[in-house]
């Protein structure tokens, strides 16, 4: 378990905070680049890292990130013009570019300097992978984006959704690389990873391994075979909130902290070498495996915490289903929001098989630790981040450690 104290750097990301920045030395998606589509269009608000801002494209096509707030007189920017490059509040006519610089104060007498004086807030973007990105760190640290192989393809080769999160980002993450919860809460004689499985003859991780790695690290799952060999289901961590996911097709998330109490967790469905097809997709449609269903216009999954995610009580006994709720993602969301906005992790009982938690958890602190004290910060090589999940199986003798190296990198595995 953690302390008190600990428990608090890890969770907290508002200004100023540890672990808020050094998430801001990292882009972080901000909306899908659709939510914007139209040059001059209307703006949208977005929370991210507990704080308010408002999204546009401008006249040229470039997309823009502001605080929400105008700093006139605080109205809101959401309800501004999107006009001949700006954005201007219609309280009282000030306008602004995406850089935040002040272009027009209508109200004031001619001849007033005060254009050069007052500037909105605004932070840096970027479109990858049909998705803006936006660097909230100081601008001298900003780094070259990462070069996530989802991003990278083309958009007929990705399926992208959102969601929001009702709980902090580090439940997320955690819950995303749990070796044992897959062999239970995912489970049932409807197996929504592959095919059917008998939720009674459960394959359970006898072995776990947490390996540092230049991008982040890697959480592995291992069971014994009768041949002797070890079968290793290795998920990928990309610093500071992806991950990488070896589904077929391969699959990514990344939980983009709102603010402490909720998060919008991208889910992605991707393949490396062609367009998706229906087939590939068929979980998805079907079960909405790792995306939600989401209320019209909204991010909201229609399976949320407050009609207690539809739980289907007849098809939880009936064994098709552990759990009685459809689909991975909301499975996932249903237990990691039951421990509350921020959990406490003073509270846990934890058992072996968390020792791949208690070691990312260190990892984490450890990060916050060299970051405080000035060391170089963990992925900022954007070719670092050419790595793949993947499964193999070892033969006695030969660990984890020195395979990971080999097959995790693109230009060495295919799917």
């Amino acid at each position: 378990m953690l302390c008190a104290e600990e428990n608090e750097l890890l969770t907290r990301v508002g200004p100023g905070t540890p672990m808020g920045e050094l998430m801001r030395r990292y882009w972080i998606p901000a909306a899908f680049s659709n939510q914007i589509e139209k040059a001059d269009g209307p703006p949208v608000r977005v929370r991210l890292m507990g704080e308010n801002l408002v999204l546009f494209r401008d006249s040229n096509g470039n997309p823009g990130l502001l605080g929400e707030y105008c700093p006139h007189r605080t109205a809101s920017l959401f309800y501004g013009r999107n006009e001949e490059g700006g954005l201007r509040c219609v309280y009282h006519g000030v306008k602004f570019d995406i850089h935040g610089k002040c272009l027009d104060v209508p109200c004031v007498p001619p001849g007033s300097n005060v254009k050069d004086q007052v500037r909105a807030k605004s932070y840096p973007c970027i479109e990858r992978g049909d998705i803006v990105w936006t660097y909230m760190g100081p601008p001298e640290h900003k780094p070259e984006f990462p070069d996530l192989e989802w991003a990278l393809v083309p958009s007929a080769q990705r399926f992208s959704t959102r969601h929001i999160q009702e709980c902090n980002w580090l439940q997320g993450l955690e819950g995303g690389f749990d070796a044992s919860h897959l062999s239970f809460l995912h489970s049932g004689l409807v197996d929504m990873r592959r095919g059917r499985t008998d939720h009674d003859r459960r394959i359970v991780p006898t072995k776990y391994e947490v390996l540092p790695l230049d991008f982040g690290f890697v959480v592995a799952g291992g069971r014994e075979l009768e041949n002797g060999n070890t079968s290793w289901h290795v998920d990928v961590m990309l610093f500071p909130f992806h991950k990488i996911i070896p589904s077929v097709p391969l699959g990514a998330h990344i939980w983009a902290p709102i603010d402490d109490e909720n998060t919008m967790l991208y889910s992605i469905n991707f393949h490396p070498d062609r367009p998706l097809t229906d087939q590939d997709l068929e979980r998805e449609l079907e079960w909405r495996g790792i995306h939600t269903d989401n209320i019209p216009g909204t991010d909201m999954a229609k399976a949320n915490r407050a009609n207690d995610y539809m739980i289907d009580r007849e098809l939880q006994a009936s064994g098709k289903s552990y759990t009685g709720i459809r689909g991975l993602g909301v499975q996932d969301c249903a237990m990691q929001e039951s421990m509350g906005p921020i959990a406490d992790r003073t509270q846990e009982f934890l058992f072996v098989g968390d020792s791949g938690i208690v070691r990312i958890r260190k990892l984490l602190l450890k990060a916050l630790r060299d970051f405080a004290d000035g060391k170089p910060l963990i992925g900022m090589d954007p070719a670092g981040y050419r790595v793949r999940s993947f499964r193999h199986e070892c033969p006695p003798g030969v660990t984890l450690a020195e395979v990971v190296n080999e097959k995790i990198r693109t230009d060495k595995f295919s799917a």
